[in-house]
């Protein structure tokens, strides 16, 4: 039998263990009550103010909106390039939203064929969830009435009212100033693995071209911020004024080109095809950029269709080629100047005489257009004469000539702001050698085709008002300037760029051989005259092979099919007597320069000038002004013996 004593014992250490554990048990559940109870007070006393800003954030949300892009302007403040108002329709995808019935829907407003729906539903399918896609813009009020009245029944679709780009002036700066166009994935994908989230926008347009391009970060400015309530699907409910964002407008660009001047050179240009660049010669500056024919940039802001961009990509007159800096061209007879200050820099005797008669034979018989007689450097350069700068550029040879005419800005690119240049050329021995591996000496018979502007060497307009500039200036290196302020901040000077090496009396000589083409027995004496009473012109001719002399009919084939006739040149500066502005002007297959080129050489001068207040002052002092020539300037020669 078992003793009471033991199975007490057994119970009380049982209720023991049971008491320890209940003891234990209860010391953690109280713990974890009171970490409860001191957590529950640590958000309700401490984390109050951020809790509250969770829960807002999850009640209200902010929209990016673009901000105003900055303006572009003249060098009078003439807009260039603005922003107007843009009513735009947009569809979202999201959930019982149908985005090809809603389109279907749409197309009962809006002009939206099959084929703008079939593109717009794979760029709603493929945009994230709720991201807007822009259906349409530009609309017309009736337009957008009627779709914002039915906001309510179309689930999805947004129609308001934004900033779209437009360009005043059309086609006259399409070239300098560019346009914008809608993001694509490349523009996305070159802005780095952070792009700027305003990109996304769908309202939102990119610099393609031009200033816009040059300058977009600028010109677009600090994006803003729309706050709106949403409901726990993201949804919009209403907006909240009070807590919007304001954007930051983009910066204005003031360039140096004047709006008169750019749209005198569309009006004397008409349909030819080819460019115009004018300088101040004091500092620099640009006041024409001019390549034609242009295109509308508008157009490209709205997106060109197909058949649109087809049109002016096929033209032969290259539309959307930058003429004044993208193309190279044989420079022709302007590339006389350059040879003769080389050959006056490196001891050559301007009085040195050359009898022309109309044949040379060095190797093979070359050609001069006229019968010019005995000629000294002066007389050649004002008649033009090819027999004298064959056995002038032989006697210096090509590395000398080239050696100068870098001096004078021809071969190089400058920053003038915007992309775009083509370097051209100025041959040399050394060029030879790396070119023609096969065949690298210089041989001579290459050297007087350099010495009349032919052979490899190719310059495009800019470059040739360059070296027109820095020969009228006769003291400084000048650099062009095209942007003359961002924001308000002066750009740097043209002519902060260091003097030129060359002596000052050769540059003398050389301008007034210059002022004798447009005088007397000129190349261009009967068509540049200004009509401007005291002031004249001084320039230089130039007429260039663009395939060979046999290529059309006709005297340098100017009357053969278009393509094959040879490039029209004309540079000068004005006042000859006191510089201020230079021009180049090229007339693609234009024949002749004294009769494509100088007529509208003139015509472009003579705006410049009537805007300058103390040239118009020198006039009227002299003379009551003279009314405006009347004749047109001729895109094909109109005297068969005009000399190049």
């Amino acid at each position: 039998m078992t003793q009471p004593a033991i199975f007490f014992e057994e119970v009380n250490e049982r209720q023991g263990t049971f008491h320890r554990r209940t003891v234990i048990l209860g010391a953690f559940a109280g713990l974890g009550v009171g970490a409860l109870c001191a957590r529950l007070a640590y958000l309700q006393l401490f984390e109050t103010q951020r809790y509250e800003k969770m829960a807002s954030s999850n009640q209200f949300n902010f929209k990016l909106l673009p901000a105003p892009r900055g303006m572009i302007v003249d060098r009078n403040g003439a807009v260039l390039a603005a922003n107007r108002p843009n009513f735009r329709l947009m569809v979202a995808r999201d959930k019982g939203v149908d985005p090809e019935a809603t389109l279907h829907t749409l197309a009962e407003f809006v002009p939206l064929d099959e084929a703008r729906q079939r593109r717009l539903l794979k760029d709603i399918n493929s945009a994230p969830k709720r991201a807007p896609v822009q259906v349409m813009e530009d609309m017309s009020w009736e337009q957008f009435s009627a779709i914002s009245v039915r906001e309510p029944e179309l689930p999805g679709v947004t129609a308001d009212m934004g900033e779209v780009r437009v360009y005043p002036y059309g086609g006259a700066f399409a070239h300098v100033i560019g346009y914008v166009a809608k993001v694509n994935r490349e523009d996305v994908d070159n802005a780095g693995p952070s792009p700027d989230p305003i990109m996304l926008h769908p309202s939102f347009r990119i610099g393609k071209q031009g200033v816009e391009k040059a300058f977009d970060a600028e010109l677009r400015g600090k994006a803003g911020a729309q706050k709106v309530e949403v409901d726990a699907n993201g949804r919009q409910v209403r907006e909240d004024p009070q807590g919007d964002i304001p954007a930051t407008p983009g910066k204005t660009i003031e360039l140096t080109l004047d709006i008169d001047v750019q749209l005198r050179a569309e009006e004397v240009f008409g349909a030819e095809s080819g460019a115009a660049v004018v300088m101040d010669v004091r500092n620099g500056d640009l006041l024409c950029l001019f390549s034609g024919p242009s295109f509308d940039a508008n157009k490209f802001v709205r997106g060109l269709t197909g058949a649109e961009y087809r049109a002016l990509s096929g033209y032969d007159h290259k539309p959307l080629f930058n003429k004044a800096l993208t193309a190279t061209y044989p420079p022709g007879s302007t590339f006389k100047t350059m040879v003769a200050l080389s050959a006056l820099e490196n001891g050559y005797d301007p009085k040195t005489v050359h009898v022309c008669t109309g044949h040379w034979f060095f190797g093979r018989t070359w050609k001069c257009d006229q019968v010019h007689g005995a000629q000294d450097m002066h007389n050649a350069i004002a008649t033009s004469c090819d027999i004298y700068f064959y056995q002038t550029a032989l006697a210096i040879g090509p590395d000398k000539i080239a050696d100068t005419a870098r001096k004078f800005g021809l071969g190089e690119i400058f920053d003038i702001g915007i992309p775009g240049q083509k370097k051209g050329l100025v041959p040399d021995t050394a060029y030879k050698a790396r070119r023609f591996p096969k065949d690298p000496k210089w041989h001579p018979g290459e050297t007087p085709s350099m010495g009349i502007g032919q052979g490899y060497t190719n310059l495009n307009p800019l470059q040739l008002c360059v070296m027109t500039s820095r020969i009228a200036n006769g003291e400084k290196a000048l650099h062009p300037r095209l942007i003359r302020s961002i924001g308000g901040v002066e750009q740097k000077s043209g002519a902060a760029w260091g003097d030129l090496p060359v002596d000052k009396g050769h540059l003398h000589f050389v301008r007034e051989a210059m002022a004798a083409v447009t005088t007397g027995i000129g190349t261009a004496a009967r068509v540049s005259d200004l009509g401007l009473g005291p002031i004249k012109m001084a320039g230089k001719t130039g007429t260039a092979q663009a395939y060979s002399y046999g290529a059309g009919r006709g005297v340098h084939g100017t009357a053969g099919a278009w393509k094959l006739r040879d490039h029209a040149w004309f540079v000068a500066f004005a006042p000859y007597d006191d510089p201020r502005y230079a021009i180049s002007v090229l007339v693609e297959h234009g024949g002749f320069g004294a009769s494509a080129a100088a007529p509208r050489a003139r015509e472009i001068m003579r705006t410049v000038l009537l805007k300058d207040p103390e040239v118009m002052k020198r006039v009227e002092t002299v003379t009551p002004m003279p009314p405006a020539p009347d004749e047109a300037p001729a895109a094909t020669p109109t005297d068969p013996g005009a000399k190049v």
